[in-house]
């Protein structure tokens, strides 16, 4: 826009003899600098629908871990105390899925404080994956919680032992239910709020934990009741319930990985173009997670006619209405193609040859 208002600054320059050239010289440059305010405000605008939110989210993505890990700690050590003067086992493998929930907040916490930098030659998208991988570690914790449980309780099968302070574990189980489910609360819907898929899935494995812990409880009513194998076998359903965590966590953070998303997240982008003046049809959609921000590659038609400016105008509008319609995007880049040339199709370059060489294409 720069150069634009100097080149018709020269052009002024040149026309000093015809006042009515000036006169328009000086209106279309007026309109070119109120054109570029328009364009400051529009991008400043876009400003805080593209990068702030990325901002915010991460802060508050740091916020939700560290008093979830607070209350997750809290929760498993005063089961570690029961468990010592009780012996339970499926207490032990509760607090022991407890302890592994607790301290999956680390690999997320240092995949929240790295998104925090600016992306670079080397890492132009930023470094949003490393939350994804992050949500890896989070299933592998959690599966190797699972693995502990099932050895620990099918060795007690075998092997009873006599579970003493019955009462001291029925409590300790509903403290496991309460203080799991408030963390499950907090990481759910944070992770909701920001689009993150580790942390839903933490959040989902703290409730089905505190799920679990109601089963704590029953094991301790059966060894109350005579049934001294309840307490083994409520391990193993525990270990059962991990296991299906894993499965369901895994399934999560594995798609993103692959770069997998919601369909309605493509029907969204889609009808976003419907409200947009001058979109004829969107052609070719592709869109991927990066931590909990969305990057889209979007192609449009327009037609052939528009000037460059016009053509601009209208996938800036676009983008505009995209920001308002998918609260986890990022950015979009748009690529426009003619009416008359539109589709992945018209984008092969066809059979040609050059420098020697074999007749190829694109």
């Amino acid at each position: 826009m720069k150069s634009e208002m100097e080149k018709n600054s020269q052009n002024n320059n040149h026309n000093h003899d015809n006042d009515s050239d000036n006169a328009h010289n000086h209106h279309h440059t007026l309109q070119i600098m109120n054109q570029s305010k328009q364009n400051k405000s529009h991008r400043h605008a876009h400003m805080h629908g593209a990068v702030d939110p990325s901002i915010l989210t991460t802060e508050r993505g740091i916020w939700a871990i560290k008093w979830s890990f607070v209350g997750l700690l809290i929760t498993a050590l005063f089961q570690i105390i029961i468990v010592v003067f009780t012996g339970s086992i499926a207490l032990l493998a509760d607090t022991v899925h407890n302890i592994g929930d607790a301290f999956t907040a680390i690999p997320l916490l240092f995949a929240f404080l790295l998104s925090r930098l600016k992306p670079s030659k080397r890492f132009t998208y930023g470094y949003g994956r490393v939350e994804d991988i992050a949500g890896v570690f989070v299933v592998l914790m959690i599966l190797f919680s699972g693995l502990f449980a099932g050895y620990v309780s099918v060795v007690r099968f075998f092997h009873p032992q006599e579970v003493t302070y019955i009462w001291a574990v029925a409590l300790a189980a509903i403290v496991g239910c309460i203080g799991n489910e408030a963390v499950a609360q907090l990481r759910i819907r944070v992770g909701n709020e920001i689009g993150s898929a580790a942390l839903i899935a933490d959040g989902q494995h703290a409730r089905a934990d505190g799920l679990t812990s109601l089963a704590v409880l029953i094991g301790a009513v059966g060894v109350y009741l005579g049934y001294p194998t309840a307490d083994p076998v409520i391990g193993l359903i525990i270990t059962i319930a991990i296991f299906w965590i894993v499965w369901e966590s895994g399934k999560t953070i594995f798609t993103r990985l692959l770069d997998g998303t919601d369909p309605e997240i493509i029907d969204e982008i889609y009808h976003a173009a419907e409200h947009v003046n001058g979109v004829i049809e969107v052609t070719d959609v592709k869109v991927r997670w990066l931590g909990h921000r969305l990057h889209a590659e979007i192609n449009i038609t327009v037609n052939s006619e528009l000037s460059v400016e016009e053509g601009h105008e209208i996938t800036q509008n676009y983008r505009h209405e995209l920001l308002h319609h998918l609260k986890f995007l990022s950015d979009a880049t748009i690529h426009m193609d003619p009416v008359d040339a539109s589709g992945p199709e018209f984008h092969h370059i066809t059979e040609h040859s050059h420098e020697g060489l074999p007749v190829h294409s694109h």
